[in-house]
């Protein structure tokens, strides 16, 4: 059908429609020629119409969709809606190329692009970069290929993963500095590209409007207005699929390049096509329907709710302010979702009154045309319009983008955009798939308004800035709900509700992006501060969120649920409120710019005023509730810093009157008066989230938005504020004015005792950072920084990143003031040392870290901003500790100091008023009346106080009023201070005033009132008590009130103002709950200084301990600073501030040292008595006892310490096993056993058998050795493999299988060893448990509910006494553990007999013992052994199941372990000694197993290889004879050392010592032998004719036996007698060596092919007989070793060079026994001599396994693996990841390459290293370990610069590998440590 509608495409050819149906490609091709030919006419209308009419009936918009909207039409599309498709692209490519070749066409495109910009769109998770180097905005990206080609050495960048998308800005020099443009984009390239040739693009011109539009028509087809409730989304989807293929034909299209993009551009923008493909479509039915739909979704565009008609329709014409309009509107409750879809009818607004007060603003924009639906001029605008209702499909988003590097469709998008930005927000409020959607919207905004000149553009021409925050607003306005603050019922402020889902999901996130975003830019950030009513406007939006989220106390019981909206609240404040306040503040730094600063703070205060108005707030706080969110007060705050820091504005010129100042101090107040209540437990009934929101208050990305600006503003109203209202103020909202008397008892009206003392250290700490605080007074930005950094360091020693991140930076992403600046660092290196990352025993690795330097701790170190930095209180302590640590190391003070007091920077004179508040008689009094109370003893006083008062009087010492001449003061009779404590206001002057009597109310019950009695019985006294000048009673509260009302008369002339009746304390208490309170005089008769004195005797003591120290030195009074004053406890700081006072005043200095004339008791009221001296005794000896307790308990702890180090460490060699070896004294023949969990010791028997705690694992670590010292390197390009050839394993196993080719199979298999790969090692630790024991405690685990990170079912358990992992337990036989008495007895019997014995004992059958528990322990470890290891590596016979597959395993579990003991011993025994290995070993029991076992097989004695070695047999050829059967395997084939392991293990044990050394002896001349034979072959025919004549010479000589040369002429004479050496045509050159052999080199190369034979047996004997090994030189392990085995005679001299042929001690004649072997080999070489020659030559030279070298900087592994695709399943994997062992490259997790439910990476563990496997995760630079059914997480081998991980890649900076960490990971990859080292294991479930 489609083929018959092509042809019917009439017109004046007549010929084009007979085209027959099987060529439709070719008829395409030929009209598309045709047509270009036609429009390329200068007269081409007939060839334009022609061509419409061809595309009118390709492009049809009717048949494809049928299938998508409504199945039942669908049946009559011919081929369904696909193949119609199809064809239409075919024709749309066909045309567009006019006849040629698509593909050519599309390069020649390609050929005229501009390319300046790369402009390469990416998705989510792309890894893209960023340079802060090169960056002009922040948000500048790069893609890694542009990334790469430019030069970006030394730059701050990082590597990412891209959340919402983005796109590459190489070559936009708006966005970067061309320095950093890649090599491709350097070029500004427009000059020299041709221009495009007309006719090429020319069909371009005419199909694609029509294209775009069939397109467009398509999307208004599919789209339905969602119901009610149903989402729609899978409708869509599916629309969306079936036009998948032309979207991306589009975006095909974009990567054409240039010329494509502008013709392209042309289509999209011309408003003349779109209006006439839109408007001409009268008679189509079907276009009419489509045309209806797209109205009926316009109708939704506009912002306005129907329901909010009402509102709108009221306007007045004062559109320029903004009213509050509060109506009872809303649908259902709540639920907007059903209001707006039902947008066809016209809503009438009253029906139902919601049950919630839902309030709406009118928000009087100037413009009412954001409101508006949307109008449509051209195609773009109409393709982002459904681009919006689809909710942003990835596709069109990317055609969108790619479009960008056209400038002028930019431009029209950017306009677009913006046109459409309010219906983007409102779609994206009501989506379901919020999270995708915010992430394209922001993929696209931030492509657009990153730019500055295009920001400025549209926000001239489009209001963007009214457009967003009109946005904002109504965003914001769909959740108001009425705030509870203050005055709950009458309140008219509205708050948003953080509970719901916009501000809980963060849906709000990408509008406020944007326009963080774009107030970045200088030229948008003035407009906006230029513009009142923008401002207005935007204080208004800011006000939403002042006081949201109010918490109330709970004062009864427990709340129930408890809500975690507080995150909502506190990332709405920082994101939505504070971001774009950084941002405004960044354009505010020079003083061009104060008038906008004005406008702030203006707009500001009004907004606070209306604020304060609306919740009816006068000047009392309503009592329990608390909000953290003030973001009005914290602009105010902020915008004053910056004019009086950077503008130098006028500080008063920016205040309001005193009485706005104290409303505006009252809620910061609150909030820190609540911060201390939470500390202090009084919210625990709110439940844990109130502590959350006390902690994110002050955390570091919240601190410097909330904290900081708060208490800058407390300063700044303390410094404008009467200071004793201030100071009032303080006490009373810390609720502990009650605590403050001089009594020795009082009644708290507001506060239980319990929190009394914590809410008393609360108000001084809060003061004492109130007035030491510097951060907004006076200090530089640097300074700033430093104080952080040190604070920060202070409290723990960090990391480069979490130092980055704990510094609170400028929390604007856009200032483009980054941490990781130049000053972060310079300012690092000044304070602190880097430690670099180390490796503690345990294994745990540490990363790099930063501690402070010395000096900073003796001279920086500032407890002040650690207490309002630190998170946790815990933190605090933290410090001190390690400020007292320093103070002992460095020798300056050796007990518990007090912190520091730190010198102040100066205060900007702006401030100088907040110094007021330490020269006021309020303060004075509370500190008078504190130190006293200390002095008393009162209760609820802690140390903690005590040094906050002391702080508090030294900065009021360090900060003294300027001018006051104090000494005429103090002349002033006491009539003066009559009614008064203290005389002025100056604190130096106060000091020495001595205050008499005070009078206090006390309760009746009180100790006070029984002592005054006496006091005052006569009138007189009272009387003279008067004149002496009595303190009155003082009330902090009624101070406060008087101060209020005169401040509030003073500046309120209207009387009508609604003042509250003074404060009454019955608000507080419980009626009758007071006891009654009478008036008592206290006689003190004390002064400050006084009191300090008495202080000091106290502390420290002593009487009279203080003696000023000026008496002796004068000087002291002149030096500013004195060293030693600087650390301390409480008697230095007494000491410095007496000194301090008499530097101050030479009055002061006069009374101190008249004070201290008079010899005081140390507490005057307080005699001691005996009792109360008693108890003081009693006092010290608890505190001694304590002392010793705590002692006891380090020194017990640092022992079990110790233990589990050496218990866990499992190579040091000093620590003694726990294992008692009772093998020193010889006369003990039974080993003894201790059992760790009876208890018991004693022998291991055959019914209670004892057995080590032992771990099976099966090992391919030997596999992996390889013959030479080049390492392997990771692959890091197509180039590289890794072929395993060269490595252990495959060697052997190519040996085997050639033997299995040739010889019997039983044969081969005694002829080798198995277990290279999948080897069972066992290791121990070396405790020893009953087996029954063992059994229990299995039981015990297996009802354990806790399961721990190993499997019981698997017998996995961990060791009770050592906590090391095990699996099985390994029976200790029964008799000595070494056997002692046998081999000390030196043997005389010759070898002969020695030769015999061993073949009886042989030839023995060995029965196995009866039933015991012994051998059922026995049997069952052999099944655990057995199972350790795969099918696959233990059956290596043809015949399955062969009892000879038994056999060989079990000796290849011994060679496995002995092989892997060498390796551990770094590959020879040069260092000798009995090392761990030795210690740790249960070889010695493992073999008794293995020998049990293996005796049940016996070999036929005619095959018993022994019989071969030590005889000749007569009938060689007999045998050899009988061609049908496979021969035996030649003896000098066979590997010596499985030979050495089969013939002891035959043995029946325990083994002597002489038998042992014959087996060694007679095994070493085969092993000569074959060292002979191999260099035979290894030399060239000369050598061997040389060799051959020079031995023959000396054949008959005395030793001929043990001549090295005589051998080995005899040896190639015997084996020239077959083909081995002839056929050497080809394979000569390979087989010659370059060297030219000396008798020296062929001595070397035969004891190398023999060491490996003579390390492995001395390792048996020292384990079987406990022989210590001897350490020496390398050179000479031969000779020592082999003195070491008896093979050299004793009394051999060494004075000659030693040769290994005088080891020889042949049991027949030496050629005679040659002659036989070599026969063997000789019949088999007859017919096959390569095969021969290669099983000569044994390959034993093995080096140490190494994993494989990785590269220098991880980012050449990363970019080569993170991209590449899988082997098996061809996709690029998710998480990708690289075995170090082998190099493979695997899928994590990846279901893909699944097989039989195991993954790839679980199933490459158990190929590559026997379930063992150690893969580094491409994309998280981590390495994890799979070990069987557990797995993991290693750590990280890359480091960046600072020697920190970066897990996750989530910093992206650059990382290098640490050679030491790789070493300590190969290091337990090889003594198979991972079990005991990594503790964090959990299952994989084959998941992996």
């Amino acid at each position: 059908m489609a083929a018959a509608a092509a042809a019917a495409v009439g017109g004046p050819q007549p010929a084009q429609s007979e085209v027959p149906e099987q060529g439709p490609a070719l008829d395409k091709a030929a009209t598309a020629a045709h047509l270009k030919a036609a429009l390329s006419r200068p007269d081409n209308r007939a060839g334009a119409e022609e061509l419409q009419a061809l595309l009118e009936r390709v492009l049809n918009a009717e048949r494809p969709l049928a299938g998508a909207a409504g199945g039942e039409e669908a049946a009559g599309g011919g081929g369904g809606p696909g193949a119609a498709e199809e064809d239409a692209l075919e024709w749309c490519k066909c045309l567009l190329a006019g006849g040629g070749g698509y593909d050519e066409f599309c390069a020649a495109v390609r050929a005229y692009d501009p390319a300046a910009l790369c402009g390469l769109v990416w998705t989510a998770n792309f890894v893209a970069y960023r340079c802060r180097t090169c960056g002009i905005s922040p948000c500048m990206s790069l893609c890694a290929e542009c990334f790469h080609q430019g030069d970006h050495t030394g730059h701050d960048f990082n590597m990412f993963r891209s959340q919402a998308g983005g796109a590459c800005d190489c070559g936009d020099s708006n966005v970067m500095r061309e320095s950093g443009f890649c090599r491709r984009h350097q070029i500004k390239s427009s000059s020299n590209i041709p221009c495009v040739p007309k006719d090429l693009l020319m069909m371009s011109e005419f199909v694609l409007p029509r294209f775009i539009f069939c397109l467009i028509q398509y999307l208004r087809e599919g789209y339905n207005e969602p119901a009610a409730d149903v989402p729609s989304e899978k409708d869509l989807n599916k629309v969306l699929q079936l036009l998948e293929p032309q979207i991306s034909f589009l975006e095909d299209l974009t990567k054409m390049g240039g010329a494509m993009r502008s013709v392209l551009t042309q289509v999209l923008t011309n408003q003349q096509n779109y209006k006439d493909l839109t408007s001409g479509l009268g008679e189509n039915a079907c276009a009419k329907k489509s045309h209806e739909k797209y109205l009926i979704a316009l109708k939704s565009s506009g912002l306005t709710y129907p329901e909010d008609k009402l509102v709108y329709g009221m306007q007045e014409p004062s559109a320029g302010t903004s009213t509050l309009l509060v109506q009872g509107l809303a649908g259902a409750p709540g639920a907007l979702g059903q209001v707006e879809s039902s947008d066809e009818e016209d809503q009438d607004g009253s029906q139902g009154l919601g049950k919630r007060k839902r309030v709406k603003l009118s928000s009087g924009t100037k413009d009412q045309s954001i409101m508006d639906v949307l109008k449509h001029k051209s195609f773009l605008e109409e393709l982002l319009f459904w681009t919006v209702k689809y909710e942003f499909p990835q596709k069109m988003v990317t055609f969108l983008l790619n479009m960008l590097p056209d400038q002028e469709y930019k431009v029209a998008f950017t306009k677009t955009f913006v046109q459409h930005y309010a219906f983007i927000m409102k779609t994206l409020k009501k989506s379901h798939e919020s999270d995708t959607m915010s992430n394209r919207i922001v993929h696209i905004s931030v492509q657009l308004f990153s730019n500055e000149e295009l920001a400025r553009q549209v926000t001239e021409e489009c209001q963007l800035l009214d457009i967003m925050v009109t946005v904002l607003l109504y965003m914001m306005e769909s959740c108001l709900i009425k705030s509870e603050l203050q005055d709950e019922e009458n309140s008219l402020h509205v708050v948003v509700n953080c509970g719901e889902a916009l501000l809980k999901n963060n849906t709000y996130w990408p509008l406020v992006s944007d326009f963080i975003n774009i107030l970045s830019h200088q030229s948008v950030a003035k407009r906006f501060l230029e513009d009142h009513g923008l401002l207005v406007t935007w204080m208004n939006f800011v006000s939403f969120f002042q006081g949201m989220n109010l918490n109330k106390r709970e004062l009864n019981e427990h709340v129930e649920f408890e809500s975690q909206t507080y995150y909502a609240a506190f990332a709405a404040e920082l994101e939505a409120c504070a971001q774009p306040m950084w941002g405004l503040l960044s354009h505010c730094k020079v003083r061009e710019t104060q008038e906008y600063t004005r406008n702030v703070v203006r707009y500001c205060l009004e907004a606070l005023q209306d604020w304060f108005d609306a919740i009816n707030f006068v000047d009392e706080p309503a009592p329990n509730q608390v909000t953290f969110h003030l973001p009005l007060h914290r602009y105010y705050a902020m915008f004053l810093s910056k004019a009086v820091k950077c503008q130098e504005l006028d500080l008063d010129s920016l205040l309001p009157d005193q009485e706005m100042l104290m409303k505006l101090m009252i809620h910061p107040l609150q909030i820190q008066a609540s911060l201390a209540e939470i500390h202090s437990n009084m919210w625990v009934r709110n439940g844990l989230q109130i502590k959350g929101q006390a902690m994110t208050y002050v955390q570091s990305h919240f601190c410097n938005s909330m904290i900081d600006p708060d208490i800058y503003l407390l300063q700044v109203c303390a410094s404008r504020l009467d200071p004793d209202y201030f100071i009032s103020s303080v006490f009373e909202r810390f609720k502990v004015v009650d605590l403050l008397t001089m009594a020795s008892q009082h009644h708290n009206t507001v506060l239980d005792v319990e929190h009394e003392r914590s809410m008393l250290e609360g108000a001084l700490t809060f003061l004492v950072i109130l007035l030491s605080l510097r951060l907004h007074l006076g200090m530089s930005d640097d300074e700033i920084l430093r104080a952080e950094m040190v604070a920060q360091l202070c409290m723990n020693d960090r990391t480069h990143s979490s130092l980055l991140d704990l510094i609170p930076e400028n929390p604007n992403p856009k200032s483009g003031i980054i941490p990781g600046s130049y000053s972060f660092e310079s300012v690092l290196s000044t304070v602190a040392d880097f430690k670099a990352p180390v490796f503690e025993p345990g294994g745990s690795m540490q990363q790099g870290m930063y501690t402070p330097k010395a000096e900073v701790w003796d001279q920086e170190f500032d407890p002040v901003m650690v207490i309002l930095r630190t998170v946790y209180r815990r933190d605090v302590q933290s410090a001190m500790d390690r400020y007292t640590a320093f103070l002992k190391q460095s020798g300056k003070f050796p007990g518990n100091p007090w912190p520091p007091y730190k010198k102040r920077t100066s205060l900007h004179p702006s401030y100088k008023g907040l110094m007021r508040l330490l020269h006021c008689k309020t303060l004075h009094i509370v500190l008078f009346t504190l130190l006293y109370k200390i002095l008393m003893d009162h209760q609820n006083l802690s140390e903690h106080v005590l040094c906050m008062v002391l702080y508090l009087i030294e900065l009021g010492l360090g900060n003294s009023a300027e001018g006051d001449s104090e000494e005429e003061v103090s002349m002033g009779g006491p009539e003066r201070c009559h009614d008064s404590w203290f005389p002025g206001s100056n604190l130096v002057s106060n000091m020495r005033h001595f205050i008499n009597y005070v009078r206090v109310r006390v309760p009746e019950t009180a100790p006070e009132l029984k002592r005054d009695s006496l006091a005052g019985t006569s009138s007189d006294d009272l009387g003279s008590l008067q004149n002496s000048g009595t303190a009155q009673v003082f009330s902090l509260v009624a101070e406060r009130r008087k101060k209020f009302q005169e401040i509030i008369n003073r500046s309120s002339s209207e009387a009508n103002q609604a003042i509250r009746p003074p404060y009454t304390p019955k608000k507080w208490s419980a009626p009758g709950s007071s006891p009654p309170l009478t008036t008592a005089i206290l006689e003190i008769k004390e002064s400050i200084l006084s009191l300090l004195i008495k202080l000091h005797h106290k502390l420290s003591g002593k009487q009279n301990s203080y003696y000023p120290p000026w008496l002796d030195d004068i000087e002291v009074l002149i030096q500013p600073e004195i060293p030693k004053y600087n650390h301390g406890d409480g008697v230095t700081a007494v000491e410095r501030i007496l000194l301090k006072s008499a530097m101050q005043s030479r009055m002061n200095k006069r009374i101190i040292e008249e004070i201290c004339r008079k010899v005081t008791p140390p507490v005057p009221p307080k005699k001691i008595t005996a009792a109360e001296k008693k108890t003081l005794d009693k006092e010290e000896r608890r505190q001694k006892a304590r002392e010793r307790q705590q002692k006891l308990l380090a020194e017990f702890a640092s022992r079990q310490k110790s233990f589990m180090e050496t218990a866990m460490d499992v190579e040091s060699p000093e620590n003694e096993s726990p294992m008692e070896i009772a093998a020193a004294e010889p006369q003990v023949s039974e080993a003894v056993y201790d059992c760790v969990i009876c208890g018991q010791s004693g022998p291991s028997s055959e019914d209670r058998p004892a057995g080590l705690v032992v771990l099976l694992q099966a090992s391919s670590v030997l596999g992996q050795c390889r013959d030479n010292t080049e390492p392997k390197k990771l692959p890091i390009s197509e180039e590289e493999q890794i072929y395993p050839w060269d490595t252990c394993a495959a060697v052997h196993d190519v040996r085997l299988s050639l033997l299995q080719r040739y010889f019997k199979d039983s044969s081969c298999l005694l002829a080798v060893s198995i277990g290279w790969e999948g080897g069972v090692y066992v290791q121990t630790c070396g405790h020893t448990l009953h087996i029954d024991c063992h059994k229990s405690y299995m039981e015990s685990l297996r009802n354990d509910q806790v399961l721990q990170g190993f499997s019981v079912d698997k017998g996995e358990f961990t060791c009770p006494l050592c906590r090391q992992f095990a699996n099985s337990v390994l029976p200790c036989y029964p008799g000595s553990n070494v056997e002692s008495n046998l081999w000390q007895r030196p043997s005389n019997k010759s070898t002969q007999d020695l030769i015999k014995e061993v073949e009886e004992l042989q030839g023995r059958p060995g029965a196995f013992p009866s039933e015991t528990n012994l051998s059922k322990e026995m049997e069952s470890v052999m099944k655990d052994i057995k199972n350790t290891t795969q099918k696959k590596y233990r059956d290596y016979s043809k015949t399955p199941g062969s009892p000879d597959n038994d056999f060989l395993f079990m000796y290849s579990v011994a060679r496995t372990n002995l092989e892997l003991e060498l390796i551990h011993r770094g590959g020879s025994l040069c260092s000798g000694g009995a090392s761990t290995a030795g210690k740790r070993s249960c070889l010695n029991q493992l073999f008794h197993v293995l020998a049990l076992h293996m005796r049940l097989y016996t070999i036929d004695s005619e095959y018993n290889p022994w019989k071969k070695l030590t005889q000749l047999i007569e009938d060689m050829n007999s045998q050899l004879g009988n061609e049908e059967h496979q021969p035996e395997v030649p003896i000098l084939y066979h590997d010596v050392t499985s030979l050495l392991l089969i013939q002891i293990l035959m043995m029946p044990q325990p083994l002597r010592k002489e038998h042992f050394s014959c087996i060694v002896k007679v095994l070493f001349t085969l092993l000569y032998t074959q060292a002979l034979a191999a260099l035979s072959v290894k030399g060239s025919e000369e050598d061997r004719s040389a060799w051959k004549h020079a031995g023959a010479l000396r054949k008959n000589t005395c030793d001929a036996e043990k001549s090295c040369e005589v051998l080995l002429s005899f040896v190639i004479s015997e084996l020239s007698k077959g083909k081995l050496y002839c056929e050497e045509g080809t394979q000569a050159c390979a087989m010659v060596s370059p060297i030219a052999w000396s008798p020296e080199s062929m001595e070397k190369y035969i004891q190398a092919f023999c060491l490996p034979f003579l390390r492995i047996s001395s390792l048996l004997q020292h384990h079987l007989f406990g022989e210590d090994l001897p350490s020496c030189q390398e050179e000479e392990e031969f000779s020592v070793l082999a003195s070491c085995l008896g093979l050299l005679p004793a009394f051999y001299q060494t004075d000659h060079p030693f040769l290994s042929a005088s080891c020889l001690d042949w049991p027949v004649t030496a050629l005679d026994i040659i002659t036989q072997w070599c026969s063997e080999i000789r019949s088999f070489t007859e017919r096959h001599a390569e095969q021969g020659k290669a099983l000569l030559i044994q390959e034993s030279r093995w080096k140490l396994p190494h994993l494989l070298q990785l590269p220098e900087n991880y980012n050449t592994i990363f970019q080569y693996y993170h991209r590449k695709t899988c082997s098996v399943c061809t996709k690029v994997p998710k998480d990708p990841a690289v075995c170090l062992v082998c190099g493979t490259f695997v899928c994590l997790k990846g279901l893909c390459c699944k097989q039989q439910s195991y993954c790839e990476c679980v199933l490459h563990s158990q190929n590559c290293g026997a379930g063992t496997g150690i893969f580094l995760l491409i994309n998280a630079s981590v390495i994890i370990i799979i070990r069987g059914h557990r797995f993991c997480l290693w750590g990280s081998v890359y480091l960046d610069a600072h020697g920190e991980e970066d897990r996750d890649l989530r910093r992206g900076k650059p990382l290098y590998i640490c050679e030491e960490r790789y070493r300590v990971l190969e290091q337990q990859w090889i003594a198979h440590t991972f079990d005991h080292i990594n503790k964090r294991w959990g299952p994989h479930y084959n998941g992996l």
